[in-house]
């Protein structure tokens, strides 16, 4: 990893990706390898039991999503309601997000990213998305003009990823509230049928964004490349 090029964003800490192992079973989707059909492939991050994702697979044949939910019982949920729909363009992993992504998903592959209404770390933000390190790494695996959509019924939330997204990132972005009707996630349904607001946050990385990831794959670690 060099660290002489001009980053795009703020961002000081830089993630370590050659400290994590694969995760346990690993085995990567046959659409990564091919591709066959040159689909544009996208990631959720934190799926839960598979709402969104089954919904998503259904309504986009011209997509492929992959589905990553590390809780085993949510995700052995998602896994039997996925067997019974097969979607084609829908894989559904059971892993780590952040050691996943760094062993399976190659540089400026991704066209979308999801984070819908994650876990707010109210009492520990560093492990927000936003403020972590990692997700420069997850920018350096999406496309030019791609977008990461991150959604959450907390206001604090949604208030500081949207100045991290600004002041650190460097990321043009527009946030807006969730429509009542919206019916997403298990989570969203909920929150709304309470009357509450959910905020959604778009963010685009534009032409010529920098990463220290850029050039980076699983492939380094055995290289010797990481400085």
């Amino acid at each position: 990893m060099t660290d002489n090029i001009e980053l795009t964003h703020q961002q000081e800490r830089a993630f370590q990706p050659q400290r994590l192992s694969a995760p346990r079973d690993f085995i990567l989707p046959s659409i990564i390898g091919e591709n066959e059909n040159n689909l544009p492939l996208l990631l959720e991050i934190g799926a839960g039991k598979g709402k969104h994702a089954l919904g998503f697979a259904l309504q986009n044949s011209d997509k492929h999503l992959i589905a990553i939910e590390r809780t085993r019982n949510k995700f052995e949920a998602f896994a039997k309601l996925a067997a019974i729909q097969s979607s084609p363009n829908l894989d559904a992993i059971h892993a780590d997000a952040i050691a996943w992504t760094v062993h399976a998903i190659k540089p400026s592959s991704l066209a979308k990213i999801f984070i819908l209404y994650p876990n707010p770390e109210q009492h520990n933000p560093n492990q927000q998305w936003l403020n972590m390190p990692f997700f420069e790494f997850l920018l350096s695996r999406l496309q030019v003009g791609g977008e990461v959509v991150l959604v959450t019924n907390i206001e604090a939330y949604m208030d500081n990823a949207e100045q991290q997204a600004t002041k650190v990132w460097c990321l043009p972005n527009t946030r807006y509230t969730v429509a009542a009707d919206s019916q997403r996630t298990h989570f969203e349904v909920k929150y709304l049928a309470r009357g509450e607001t959910c905020w959604e946050l778009s963010m685009c990385k534009p032409e010529g964004y920098k990463t220290r990831f850029d050039e980076w794959q699983v492939g380094n670690i055995s290289e010797g490349l990481i400085a």
